[in-house]
């Protein structure tokens, strides 16, 4: 469903040499992986027979025994879509290859054997083995039947996404992975089968090659080494069973495990897909004409029957580790500080205005532009930090901004808008009492003007504060908020700002450090409404348009991997089922697709401002889209 598919990769007990013993644990844990609803599992190299077997593998013996046992584990697949993956020797033309035979339906569809062979230190797999790269035949004749036998073999799924290719160990160490142009001809899987042993460091090491070769194939890689069973002789096996997609480890097993092991994690095909077509770099590696691949056709294969949480997590653009949260903040903030120094540097801009109201955005913009100043050896003060306080304004928020500035250090100014804005209300003939989006919108443009001239009256720059959020969803008034001179917070979503300043307040000291928590936790509002009697905050956006977590969530999965409506209501679902019902989260969705397709005309002349991240909306490079473009069609 929606491009999902669930993927294993097994770990067997071994006995070298045991084809009987080997055969009956790779039947159980094929068995396990096809009850969880995977999609295929891969098992370790030669997993028949076991790695290890040294000169044994000459034996005609062991080899019929091997091949025997393969037809039995590829009939275990009848009547399950599950693939098992997994290796064996197979005598071809009087040469031996270690191979991959893919099995599904209760046949075996297809055989792939190893292209670069390692003949190194404690490996001598040529004096057993003959590379791929030597196969002279296309076809393997199997028990009368004519298998599919090579290198340029892609296992498909006709009308679906499900697309693999294979290979095994020593090529994935390999300069010229055979994954990378199996990749680039379709495969959106690729599968190991691997028996590298453990050395002090390689675990970490081979874990990287699988992270990288997925993120720079944008594949999923999944991958099954030998375990602890295999002989001891010289070398221990550990067992390491890896799952990544496009970079991300999606799972990984317990090395040195003595019983069979499985682990299992969910990938999205379709997203995989929407990135290669939005990666151009992808298909321009090597010219498509000149790679020749044979597809083979398989039978349906089960898609996941849901999603882990893991897989999906509620906030995609908040890292949920601690330490990698604090450590990608404080990278943000580098980049958005040397953004801004940049440009009042080419500038020779006197100082920055910032118009700071006590909440979320304008005390991110304020820090970076302090942070930006002290970059250029400049000092706090060169910020000049503007409370501009309305008919919303609240005390809490209005202390909070006054004492943001002066703990900061910055310049510091305070000017009422509200006399000026009655004056405009006079002029426009708008009765005050009208609590409407002229009400609010005069406040809104009233700040900016007098940002902009106080600008030109210190020979500054405006520091804009709207955040990726609002800019998605057009909450901010066109030529008001909207507009500045450098828009530091325009590719950082809502969800984010909250844990930047969090990074920021437990490196200062206590007095600013309690001003930042009591933002953080200050309610959204752009306090362009009049406050309650007892003076607190009457406009909570969220209470108008949604959580931003959800609007986050949308943003995410409908700009990074073009994902339809109905998949991104499913992931919400999913990732939010113990907080949001499901009928709020479609309401909430139709929301953000209609802001978002009404609001582009407002994104089309944003101001300049620094990406951080994979998403942004900037009209320049990021996202090119017609202000008329109907929405009808993704509401359907």
């Amino acid at each position: 469903m929606f491009g999902f598919y669930r993927l294993a990769a097994a770990i067997p007990q071994l006995r070298c040499g045991d084809v009987v013993y080997n055969l009956a644990q790779l039947q159980t844990l094929y068995r396990r992986a096809a009850e969880l609803g995977a999609a295929a599992v891969v098992f370790p190299e030669l997993s028949i027979t076991g790695y290890t077997c040294g000169d044994l593998f000459q034996q005609e013996r062991l080899q019929r025994r091997a091949l025997e046992a393969a037809l039995t584990l590829a009939e275990t697949t009848a009547g399950s879509g599950t693939v098992a993956i997994f290796g064996l020797p197979v005598v071809c033309r009087e040469a031996l290859f270690n191979t991959a035979a893919i099995a599904q339906g209760g046949k075996i569809r297809g055989l792939v054997p190893k292209s670069y062979l390692p003949n190194y230190r404690e490996f001598y797999e040529k004096r057993q083995f003959t590379s791929g790269f030597q196969l002279a035949e296309t076809e393997f004749q199997l028990e009368g039947r004519t298998v599919p036998f090579g290198l340029d073999l892609l296992f498909e799924a006709a009308g679906t996404p499900f697309c693999f290719g294979v290979e095994i160990c020593e090529d994935l160490w390999s300069v010229l992975p055979p994954s990378s142009t199996l990749a680039l001809r379709g495969a959106r899987l690729l599968f190991n089968l691997s028996a590298s042993p453990e050395l002090a460091t390689k675990a970490a090491y081979r874990r990287e090659l699988v992270r990288q070769q997925s993120a720079r194939t944008l594949s999923a890689y999944v991958l099954a080494a030998a375990g602890v069973h295999e002989s001891t002789s010289d070398v221990v096996f550990g067992g390491q069973a890896l799952i990544a997609d496009n970079g991300r480890l999606l799972a990984e097993n317990q090395r040195f495990q003595r019983r069979n092991d499985l682990i299992a994690a969910d990938v999205d095909l379709q997203r995989l897909g929407a990135l290669r077509r939005s990666e151009s770099s992808f298909l321009e590696a090597v010219p498509l004409a000149a790679i020749a691949v044979r597809q083979i056709p398989l039978g349906p294969v089960p898609a996941a029957p849901d999603i882990t949480r893991a897989y999906n997590p509620p906030r995609p653009f908040v890292p949920a580790d601690s330490a990698d949260r604090h450590q990608r903040c404080r990278e943000i903030l580098a980049i958005q500080a040397a953004g801004l120094a940049g440009r009042l540097e080419h500038t020779a801009a006197a100082g920055l205005v910032v118009g700071v109201s006590g909440g979320l955005d304008s005390t991110l913009a304020v820090l970076v532009a302090v942070e930006s100043c002290r970059l250029l050896g400049k000092p706090a003060d060169t910020v000049l930090g503007v409370t501009l306080p309305g008919f919303g304004s609240t005390g809490r928020t209005h202390d909070n901004a006054v004492k943001l500035c002066r703990y900061l250090g910055t310049a510091f100014r305070e000017i009422d808008i509200r006399a000026a804005c009655r004056q405009h209300f006079a002029d426009l003939g708008h009765d005050p009492e009208c609590h409407n989006v002229v009400y609010e919108n005069v406040q809104a443009r009233e700040r900016t003007q007098i940002l902009m001239d106080l600008a030109n009256q210190t020979g500054g720059l405006v520091v804009g504060t709207g955040d990726l959020s609002e800019i998605a969803l057009g909450w901010n008034t066109y030529n008001g908020d909207h507009m500045s001179m450098y828009a530091v917070n325009c590719s950082i979503p809502k969800t984010l700002i909250r844990y930047l300043i969090e990074t920021v307040a437990q490196e200062a000291p206590p007095d600013l450090a309690a001003v930042l928590d009591d933002i953080i936790a200050t309610p959204v509002s752009p306090e362009l409404l009049p406050p309650s009697a007892a003076g607190t905050i009457q406009q909570e956006t969220e209470k108008l348009i949604g959580p931003y977590e959800l609007h986050d969530f949308f943003l995410y999965h409908f700009l990074k991997y073009g994902a339809e409506p109905d998949k991104i209501a499913y992931l919400a679902r999913q990732a939010w089922h113990d907080r949001y019902p499901a009928e709020f989260i479609e309401a909430t969705l139709r929301t953000f697709l209609k802001r978002f397709f009404r609001q582009q005309f407002k994104r089309n002349c944003m101001p300049d401002g620094p990406k951080v991240g994979s998403i942004a909306l900037s009209p320049r490079g990021d996202w090119r889209m017609p202000s008329e473009a109907m929405a009808s069609l993704w509401l359907e």
